[in-house]
């Protein structure tokens, strides 16, 4: 009973941060499992099984909440699925360890680049409104897919830097969109699994633990990415990303420091650059919003897309960028009252 009250948290918590930071349900709960001494496949199946459910809720509650580009959900989904069946066959029949390092360290530049991005320049704004391209998404699916089903986890680290990274859509819906398009994943890994393994190593009963949890955050993860300013969300993934990958290769057999003093100083040293890091976006986000004009309206997510974009009429001067608008109110037509 410890156990599966334990697997309800950690399927609460995981949820909770993956529906928030589009990444972790499966590495954390997977990584809880390999903890235990269950055997990677069945690890993986286990975490795949309850993601149907939990990604399934995260989707509903992301689509209410406005956080879906269905778009995207397709285009990256199918390829994603396709990718994740394929991984589950060959997790099934061999061990993928050797490859981790080198998906680890791939993953920790992009996080460094995000960090880094988000932190000191905030969203990229100049791409948004732009439409992802099928040949840059179907890749991307295919690669994550195969990653997500052969690691326990891997669909959130790879697919959004991947979209963050690109500037073309805003946090929040990179984050709505890839948590949607997971339910694809989990299925489609879960197929290959139980064709595979059957029901091997399989405890359903953990598997509906690990769903409970997921299910009963999925909402409020929601709500929460939602309300995230897109800068602060950027800081804070590009550090969950640089965290979790940095521990990997510690812990790999390249540098083989895993328990050790060297491993905990370096994760704490980038834990508080980390904290240092979503402050400074605090801040910067905070002075942002006190110099823009103040027209009595929500400006967490003025990087939306525009009036015109969801059928609606647009004010005059809409379409213009914030520093435009600055300048046109401070210019001599804007201000003249002749």
């Amino acid at each position: 009973m410890r156990t599966l009250v334990l697997l309800a948290l950690v399927g609460l918590g995981a949820q909770l941060v993956d529906g928030a930071l589009g990444m972790a349900y499966g590495v954390t709960s997977a990584t809880l499992l390999l903890a235990i001494g269950t055997n990677p496949a069945a690890a993986s199946a286990t975490v795949h099984l309850a993601e149907i459910g939990t990604t399934l809720a995260s989707g509903v509650s992301h689509w209410r909440f406005g956080n879906v580009d269905w778009k995207v959900v397709v285009r990256v989904g199918v390829p994603g699925a396709v990718g994740a069946f394929a991984g589950a066959t060959v997790l099934s029949r061999l061990s993928t360890d050797a490859a981790k390092p080198v998906m680890s360290l791939i993953l920790l530049g992009l996080g460094l680049y995000l960090l880094g991005r988000f932190t000191f320049r905030g969203l990229r704004t100049d791409r948004l409104g732009q439409p992802l391209r099928k040949r840059f998404l179907g890749p991307l699916g295919l690669v994550a897919g195969f990653v997500d089903a052969t690691g326990g986890g891997g669909w959130g680290p790879v697919g959004t830097p991947a979209l963050l990274a690109s500037g073309r859509l805003e946090p929040r819906k990179v984050i709505g969109s890839i948590d949607t398009s997971e339910f694809l994943v989990s299925l489609a890994a879960s197929l290959g699994f139980l064709l595979s393994l059957g029901s091997q190593g399989i405890d359903f009963v953990w598997v509906l633990a690990l769903l409970l949890g997921g299910v009963v955050a999925a909402p409020l993860a929601a709500w929460l990415v939602r309300h995230v300013p897109p800068r602060v969300l950027g800081s804070a993934v590009g550090g969950v990303i640089v965290l979790t990958n940095t521990r990997t290769l510690l812990r790999s057999d390249w540098l083989g420091q895993a328990d050790t003093p060297t491993e905990s100083l370096v994760l704490g040293a980038i834990a508080i650059v980390w904290a240092a890091a979503v402050t400074w976006s605090v801040r910067a986000y905070r002075a942002e919003q006190a110099a823009l004009p103040a027209v009595g309206v929500d400006r967490s997510h003025a990087d939306e897309a525009p009036a015109s974009a969801r059928g609606e009429a647009e004010p005059v001067g809409a379409g213009v960028g914030t520093a435009d608008a600055a300048v046109l109110d401070r210019s001599p037509v804007a201000g003249s009252h002749s």
